[in-house]
């Protein structure tokens, strides 16, 4: 970064325990009363602290009062980027910042800021890794219209639901993390406007870091400019892409959560509900192949042989699916472990399917069709063993 990025250029404060980084586009009519509220607030509490104002390429009178804030406050520093993007903006400032804690707020201090010392308070102590500011818990007390009610709570309930989220408000503009924490974790993330807030939180979550929430005050802007339906479509583009990756295993959580000391057997490997998902869908998918090899195999030799050979196609299959979906295990490291250890659980699945068999013979059977539904339903009830011998054995992480 070169020395005219920062204007005025600041020296490097070893000391400084709070950054706190406010992101604007075009906002020369509330940044001074909204930066100099911000400084009131930071001056009541105990530690050293900055404010950074995140021009994000502005056309307005913005960047000149922002410089002129800066000149004036000693506690007041800007940075100018080229390009839009909440994201892209909180990524520069706070991968390059020496304070221990970094905070953000909109502008628009829609949340009330007596909320800011309950934010940074756990993270300075050392207690949790991330806070946020929720409007959804309870005890916070929110004002704004129906329609934003409606399409804030819609959204964290598809985030909680699609990708097996315990945070509850993934959007409230007002958030704080600890510099190690960031290091480690913004890398991974993708998005560079709204989505990066939920992208953070989400990636930091199954990283096994502790995420505290403070339930806050919140005043609806009716000035606000976010373009809804935009920010929806892209919203819903980042769950896909960010549960994919989860997923299969693209990211390197559990190697993150070892370096910051919060290892945990189950880092990184995906919260059960969604693992219990892909197992399912895997599942299904196998035991289609399955039925449809038997009829197959049906057709040119017994029913004995025709079951074991399917089902030992359909559980290599199986294997190499759950290996890499559901628990995210990639690369040759094991993977011949693997696939003998799911043979057993293979000769457990031979030994039910066969004895379903040989209870429909006995009761004077010979239909195939009887024979696939008998042997489908015994073969849905070895798949609860088999997961959880995957989950518990076979794919189990270590740390």
């Amino acid at each position: 970064m070169s020395a005219a990025a920062y204007e005025p250029l600041a020296e490097a404060l070893a000391t400084t325990t709070l950054d706190v980084v406010i992101p604007v586009y075009n906002e020369e009519a509330d940044l001074e009363a909204s930066v100099l509220r911000v400084r009131e607030r930071l001056a009541s509490l105990p530690w050293s602290h900055r404010i950074t104002i995140a021009d994000n390429a502005s056309t307005d009178g913005t960047a000149v009062l922002a410089r002129r804030l800066a000149h004036t406050h000693s506690d007041v520093r800007v940075v100018h980027l080229a390009e839009k993007g909440r994201g892209r903006a909180l990524k520069r400032v706070w991968a390059e910042s020496d304070a221990d804690v970094l905070v953000y707020m909109d502008v628009d201090l829609s949340t009330d800021l007596n909320a800011l010392l309950p934010l940074v308070a756990p993270l300075i102590s050392g207690h949790s890794d991330l806070a946020i500011g929720s409007r959804l818990r309870h005890d916070s007390r929110v004002v704004r219209g129906p329609k934003r009610e409606v399409i804030s709570r819609g959204y964290n309930l598809l985030v909680r639901g699609a990708l097996r989220t315990r945070f509850s408000d993934a959007q409230c503009g007002f958030k704080a993390i600890r510099r190690d924490v960031a290091r480690e974790v913004l890398p991974l993330v993708e998005d560079d406007a709204w989505f990066f807030d939920t992208e953070l939180l989400v990636l930091a979550e199954r990283a096994g870091l502790r995420i505290h929430e403070v339930p806050v005050d919140w005043v609806d802007d009716p000035d606000s400019r976010v373009d809804i339906a935009r920010t929806a479509y892209d919203d819903v583009r980042g769950i896909l892409r960010l549960g994919r990756n989860l997923v299969a295993g693209r990211l390197p959580l559990t190697e993150v959560s070892e370096r910051l000391g919060r290892a945990s057997a189950d880092a990184g490997a995906g919260r059960l509900g969604m693992q219990v998902a892909m197992f399912a869908l895997v599942g299904g998918t196998s035991t289609a192949a399955y039925a449809l090899l038997y009829l197959l195999l049906r057709g040119w030799t017994g029913a004995w042989t025709a079951n074991a050979l399917a089902l030992l196609l359909t559980a290599i299959g199986n294997t190499a699916a759950n290996r890499r979906l559901t628990f995210g295990v990639r690369g040759r490291r094991h993977a011949v472990r693997h696939q003998a250890q799911g043979l057993l659980v293979f000769g457990i699945g031979l030994a039910v399917t066969s004895g379903a068999l040989r209870m429909v013979h006995a009761a004077g059977s010979s239909h195939r069709g009887v024979e696939v539904a008998v042997l489908t339903v015994a073969n849905l009830a070895v798949t609860v063993t088999r997961f959880v011998a995957m989950r518990g054995w076979m794919f189990r992480r270590r740390r």
